[in-house]
């Protein structure tokens, strides 16, 4: 039996720093988090903050090691506890989101530090270091543009896919994609706050930038074409088996914890391998659950939730478990 989420991953990953461009740098840890790095001609953009300021100080130190220009810009890429309550590290940086994302932020984003902080515990070491919530300073309505001297950004809302806030930061000069969690690679897409029936569009709309290296939200910098296309392929094939699983159970009147098990039966296979597998699965069936009963807009994780969600599905312990929180 797995321990919940994530509580036995306790072993520190090795850190990756690769240049995907000039002044372009995705930091990588095997299949943590990533955030990326643009240097402009004056300034520093980071893409996504890191879970606690502790962390995003190990990203400062290396951007440090290849500039000494100031950090001014922090785009999120969505709200996510593990992507953004390290941004009070980067002192002095506007902080940039879509409209849809501090909605959600307002909405959920309490319930979901604390339904993360329980989920990660070593991604949160050093939490008495969070100040509370991240809120943007700027915030968008599905696109932007932000000149970086010579350097054109592009800040897209691309569509409802992890999230319905998600955004991806594109630099058409250099053909580089930091793709935030609506493309993985070598990762399991967490699928707790998914839009499964829109993933589809919003892989195309990132498919048709055509990115010759990206960062994903999860697993190593990819430097080619033909690994984008990979991510991209990869990302499509793991939510559109597990919905059409879900859909399939749900058509024919089963419960949840059945169609988790046939779910887990079908995918491991091909997918067990990918970081954080045991983890997502849980979450990414209970959403896919009310998703194909009808329900639009996810519902809010708790820490409470979570558990009884986690012991429902992995130990039976719920009659119900569809109704847990």
């Amino acid at each position: 039996m797995p321990g919940f989420a994530s509580t036995n991953d306790l072993a520190d990953k090795t850190v990756s720093f690769d240049e995907l461009g000039p002044g372009l740098y995705g930091y990588t840890a095997e299949g943590d988090p990533n955030s990326g790095v643009v240097v402009g001609d004056e300034s520093v953009l980071v893409v996504d903050a890191q879970a606690t300021p502790a962390l995003a100080e190990q990203v400062i130190a290396r951007i440090r090691a290849v500039t000494d220009k100031p950090i001014r810009h922090l785009v999120l890429t969505h709200y996510h506890a593990v992507r953004v309550l390290g941004a009070s590290a980067y002192a002095g940086a506007e902080i940039i989101a879509s409209d849809v994302t501090r909605e959600l932020i307002a909405e959920r984003g309490r319930q979901d530090m604390d339904s993360e902080i329980g989920r990660f515990p070593r991604l949160f070491r050093g939490r008495e270091g969070i100040p509370g919530l991240t809120w943007p300073h700027l915030t968008f309505h599905r696109r932007m543009t932000l000149w970086m001297g010579r350097r054109e950004v592009q800040i897209i809302h691309i569509g409802r896919s992890h999230t319905a806030g998600d955004t991806v930061v594109w630099l058409p000069q250099d053909r580089v994609l930091f793709a935030g969690d609506t493309v993985e690679y070598g990762a399991t897409p967490y699928c707790g706050d998914a839009h499964f029936a829109d993933w589809p569009t919003t892989l195309a709309a990132v498919q048709a930038l055509g990115a010759e290296r990206m960062v994903p939200g999860r697993g190593r910098s990819l430097m080619s074409r033909a690994e984008v296309e990979e991510a991209i392929a990869g990302t499509a094939a793991f939510t559109s088996d597990l919905f059409a699983i879900v859909r399939r159970g749900v058509a024919r009147g089963a419960p949840l914890k059945e169609v988790y098990d046939e779910a887990m039966a079908a995918l491991r296979p091909r997918y067990g391998s990918w970081v954080i597998f045991e983890h997502s699965m849980p979450f990414n069936v209970s959403r896919a659950y009310d998703e194909a009963k009808g329900l639009d807009r996810p519902r809010i994780w708790t820490a409470e939730r979570d558990l009884e969600m986690w012991r429902a599905l992995e130990r039976g312990e719920a009659a119900n478990p569809a109704e847990a929180g």
